[in-house]
């Protein structure tokens, strides 16, 4: 998936907002919740925090320049991120990968998956290594 480690220096957006607001919704509700429950709080934690974002975004997925279908992403951010959510036990690989297909397919750079299923908040910062940073 990703070559060496990541520092949040090569996350030049608002990747820190977003998990901040994550880690506060977490903190409020903790586990057990469905999805959607947590898609609503971290909604008004992001728009207290001043993150301009639309939620359930349909994006275009692409295979060799033509569009195929769409997908709704969680949340889109400041025009650049895209964050999916998970209520699951723990995330794995696979999830992992479902992210930066996701990425590949819409022709994003960043994303965050976030889970709050777990007993503590899990996150991870996603790169599309196909896409050069400018």
């Amino acid at each position: 998936m990703e070559t060496g480690r990541r520092t949040p220096e090569d996350f030049k957006d608002c990747t820190s907002k977003i998990i901040g607001c994550a880690m506060r919704v977490h903190s409020a509700l903790g586990n057990g919740f469905q999805e959607v429950i947590y898609q609503r709080a971290l909604e008004i934690e992001m728009a207290r925090e001043g993150l301009v974002f639309e939620r359930e975004m349909e994006m275009p997925i692409y295979y060799r320049g033509e569009q195929i279908g769409t997908r709704r992403v969680d949340f889109f951010v400041d025009g650049e991120v895209m964050v999916e959510l998970k209520a699951l036990l723990m995330l794995e690989n696979v999830h992992l990968a479902q992210g930066i297909n996701y990425l590949e397919a819409y022709g994003i750079q960043t994303g965050l998956l976030i889970n709050f299923g777990a007993t503590s908040l899990q996150f991870k910062r996603l790169l599309n290594n196909k896409l050069a940073r400018a």
